[in-house]
């Protein structure tokens, strides 16, 4: 069952920045997505536009559907109605997310005591059961914010965010400004909470490792667009897009000097919402680029293998039925053709991404 499908989503704030351009995803019902790209690629953008979570004066177009219902066509009640106890948000930085002045226990109590209709007996109950839940002792609600540490104060979102034990859970960047030890915890309670409860999960990050290790499914956003989207460890391993090659490459493959002390990457920044350049937009950054790539914006396409992407350079995979080569088990097996629909340019090749961590030499084929 679809839990969140997103069609064609756009997002254009008042200045005139098209942050998101024709978004277009869909979550199973405790299913993983993560959404990967460079700052100012429009993730967080995306993440505040499912819940309308965006400042006054911004213009919102397509649909969100949560459950089959239109999370941007709904009436205010029935939007603070689902907030909290249909879906949830994990906020970039719990510091700047958590009143300063009041106690985190009181923090996590509040939308108990608004959605569940709790008393305070019962909200300070669900409270302590939360924390523990989250492996801070329940004692903790009582302090500030400024007492906890870095990681407690994650672990603290993200008991806010279970509250009410929603459906869906969206986290952004959840391990910003954290050290690698707390990352894994973070991440494995995460990990852990989505199975145990059946949550489906959009997890927004920089790092494509983390997300390919995390998620179910990853889509690569680039100028407010989707660029690349497919199972998380195909689309890390062997990304397709020029960009999600660049964006795999740019991690060192460990124990390989060579990636360690000169890391590929792209030059430049994404562009600037308010003047996008012609034609594709990574054209400006691409090392393959073509002369059609300075006026076509190629769609996001489908490639086979469940994945998809947008550039004028993809193949599309066909798969053809042949006779079966085993009798007894009546196997039937496929070949795959590969149709080019633009021409190679000789010498033009894309960076090779890096492996994905943990898998055989067999499992990182050669990018199609």
């Amino acid at each position: 069952m679809t839990l969140l499908d997103v069609r064609g989503l756009t997002v254009t704030y008042a200045d005139g920045a098209a942050a998101v351009r024709g978004v277009d995803l869909s979550l199973e019902a405790g299913g993983t997505l993560g959404i990967a790209g460079e700052s100012g690629c429009g993730k967080s953008t995306l993440a505040l536009a499912l819940l309308r979570l965006l400042p006054p004066g911004t213009r919102v177009g397509g649909a969100v559907l949560l459950d089959g219902e239109d999370v941007l066509s709904m009436k205010w009640g029935r939007v603070r109605a689902v907030r909290w106890a249909g879906a949830s948000i994990v906020f970039q930085g719990a510091m700047h997310s958590l009143n300063p002045m009041r106690r985190v226990g009181d923090q996590i109590a509040e939308p108990i005591l608004l959605h569940r209709r709790a008393g305070p007996a019962g909200a300070r109950r669900r409270t302590g059961e939360l924390l523990e839940q989250v492996g801070l002792p329940a004692a903790r609600a009582a302090a500030y914010p400024h007492e906890l540490s870095g990681g407690q104060r994650q672990r603290v979102m993200i008991a806010m965010a279970l509250a009410c034990d929603p459906r869906l859970i969206v986290a952004d960047e959840p391990t910003t400004a954290l050290d690698v030890m707390i990352q894994a915890q973070i991440l494995r309670l995460i990990g852990q909470l989505v199975a145990d409860q059946d949550v489906g999960l959009v997890m927004i990050s920089h790092d494509l490792a983390v997300l390919a290790d995390t998620c179910d499914r990853l889509a690569v956003m680039y100028a407010g667009r989707v660029v690349e989207e497919g199972p998380a460890g195909q689309v890390y391993a062997a990304a397709r897009h020029p960009y999600a090659q660049a964006l795999s490459a740019a991690f060192p493959r460990i124990g390989d000097p060579a990636s360690r002390f000169a890391p590929r990457g792209l030059p430049g920044d994404p562009p600037d919402p308010a003047a996008l350049p012609p034609g594709c937009v990574f054209r400006p950054r691409c090392p393959v680029a073509l002369d059609i790539c300075a006026v076509q914006d190629p769609p996001l396409r489908d490639t086979g293998d469940d994945r998809s992407a947008a550039c004028v350079r993809i193949t599309t995979r066909v798969t053809t039925p042949t006779a079966a080569t085993d009798s007894d088990t009546a196997r039937d097996t496929a070949r795959e053709t590969d149709r080019e629909t633009a021409a190679d340019t000789p010498g033009d090749e894309a960076p090779a991404p890096a492996p994905a961590p943990g898998r055989s030499e067999e499992a990182r084929r050669d990018t199609p």
